[in-house]
C-alpha cells in the first residue's frame, strides 16, 4: 500500500499542484491522501477514492508548505550562529500539515509561521561509524557470502572505520559493487583512484582479506559510497539478500520510496535487524558541520559500526543508515527505555536508494 500511495503522490503532484497536501499510512497502514482547497480538488479527490485511499480536508497544499520551508530557511540563514547551530533540521510534517523543525535546545526564537508544538528537541544527530580498528591486524578470512548488514571496515593508511555493507548490485559496466554509506570512506577524495581507501572483512575485532575498494563517495547534501568489489570476492556479493541474525535472510526484489507510516527494518553489524516506523521524508538535517537533504527518518536505535547498513521495507530496498540520534549510547535498551518514558524515541536518519540510483544511471540494487 505504501508504494501505491507513492506512485499517487508522484502523479498528484503533477497533476494537481495546488491542492495535494501529501500522504501517508495511518497506524492502521490505511493510506491516505491529503488535499487543500483550491482548483482540481474535487479531480484528486475522485482519483484518490477511486484509488482507495482515505481522504482528508487540509489548510496548506504541499506546495505552500515547501514555500513555508524556504521561508525558513532564509530566516535561519539571517540568525546569529547561537541560534542556528542548535537547529538541526527542517522537515515538511505531512501529518500534521505544517512544518516541523528539530531542534538541540527548548526556548530557541522561531518565525511566526512555524507552530510551537512543531519544534522538537532531539539530541543531534551522529554518523554513527565511531569504531576504529588496527589496520596491522590481519586475520584469515572466511568464504561465505557477504549479505546486507554484515561488517566491514573501510581501510586508509593505518586508520580503519567500522561500518556495514548495505546492498549489493552492480553498475553500468555490470562491476559486482555493494552501496554503503559516504562517510565510511576515510579518505572519500581518493575514491575512484588506484590509491582508494580498501574495504576489509572483518573477523570479529580483526581485518580479514580485502574485498574491494572504494568507486564513488558522497559525502554533503547526500551519504552514500558505491563499493567495487575485486574480483576474487565476486561470488561471495552474487546475492540480493539483507543479513536477520537467528532468522532466514531478506531476500531483495524491488525499491521502494520512503513513506510515512510504512513499516521499516534497518540491518547492522552493531546492533543487528530491528525494526520501525517511517517518521519523516525528504527532510533537511544537520550532521555535524554537513547538511544531509532529501534525507528519511524511522524510530529506530543505530549506533557505530551500523552506518551504512540497509534499511528495507518488506522486501524492497528504501534506504542507507547515514545518522542517529542516540549514537552517544553503549547499548540500544537505553535510548529505547528512554523513548517508551518520554516520547522522545531514538531516530535513524537515512539515505534514500532511490536518490542513489537516480544520480547514478545504470546502477542496479540486486534483486535475484
Amino acid at each position: 500500500m505504501a508504494q501505491q500511495v507513492a506512485a499517487f503522490a508522484t502523479t498528484a503532484q503533477r497533476q494537481y499542484p495546488a491542492v495535494f497536501a501529501g500522504s501517508w499510512l495511518d497506524d492502521n497502514g490505511k493510506a491516505v491522501v491529503a488535499l487543500a482547497q483550491g482548483p482540481g480538488a474535487d479531480e484528486a479527490r475522485t482519483a484518490a477514492q477511486s484509488a482507495g485511499f482515505e481522504v482528508r480536508n487540509v489548510a496548506k497544499s504541499e506546495s505552500a508548505l515547501r514555500g513555508e520551508k524556504t521561508a525558513f530557511q532564509r530566516w535561519l540563514d539571517g540568525q546569529p550562529e547561537a541560534v542556528s547551530a542548535l537547529v538541526r533540521g527542517v522537515v515538511i510534517d505531512t501529518v500534521n500539515n505544517s512544518i516541523a523543525v528539530r531542534v538541540d535546545k527548548p526556548g530557541l526564537p522561531m518565525p511566526n509561521f512555524i507552530d510551537p508544538a512543531r519544534v522538537i528537541v532531539m539530541a543531534p544527530p551522529v554518523a554513527g561509524e565511531q569504531a576504529t580498528l588496527e589496520a596491522s591486524e590481519i586475520a584469515g578470512a572466511a568464504n561465505g557470502a557477504l549479505a546486507g548488514g554484515d561488517g566491514y571496515a573501510s581501510v586508509a593508511g593505518r586508520l580503519s572505520l567500522r561500518c556495514s555493507l548495505g546492498f549489493n548490485g552492480t553498475d553500468r559496466s555490470g562491476n559486482i559493487v555493494n552501496v554503503t554509506a559516504g562517510h565510511c570512506n576515510p579518505d572519500i577524495p581518493s575514491a575512484g583512484n588506484d590509491n582508494a581507501a580498501r574495504v576489509h572483512e572483518l573477523n570479529g575485532n580483526r581485518l580479514g582479506n580485502e574485498l574491494g575498494r572504494f568507486e564513488k563517495s558522497v559525502l554533503g547534501s547526500q551519504d552514500y559510497s558505491i563499493v567495487r568489489i575485486a574480483d576474487q570476492s565476486r561470488d561471495r556479493f552474487g546475492n540480493n539478500e539483507v543479513r536477520v541474525p537467528g532468522a532466514a535472510s531478506i531476500r531483495i526484489d524491488g525499491v521502494a520510496t520512503p513513506v510515512v507510516g510504512a513499516p521499516v527494518c534497518k540491518s547492522g553489524s552493531r546492533t543487528g535487524f530491528s525494526c520501525g516506523v517511517v517518521n519523516a521524508v525528504d527532510q533537511t538535517v544537520q550532521v555535524g558541520e554537513r547538511e544531509l537533504t532529501q534525507a528519511f527518518s524511522a524510530n529506530i536505535c543505530a549506533l557505530p559500526g551500523d552506518s551504512g547498513g540497509p534499511i528495507v521495507t518488506g522486501r524492497l530496498a528504501l534506504g542507507i543508515s547515514s545518522a542517529s540520534s542516540v549514537a552517544d549510547y553503549p547499548i540500544c535498551e537505553i535510548p529505547n527505555l528512554i523513548g517508551a518514558l518520554t516520547g522522545n524515541t531514538p531516530q535513524l536518519f537515512a539515505q534514500p536508494v532511490s536518490v542513489v540510483l537516480s544520480d547514478n544511471p545504470g546502477l542496479r540494487i540486486r534483486t535475484n
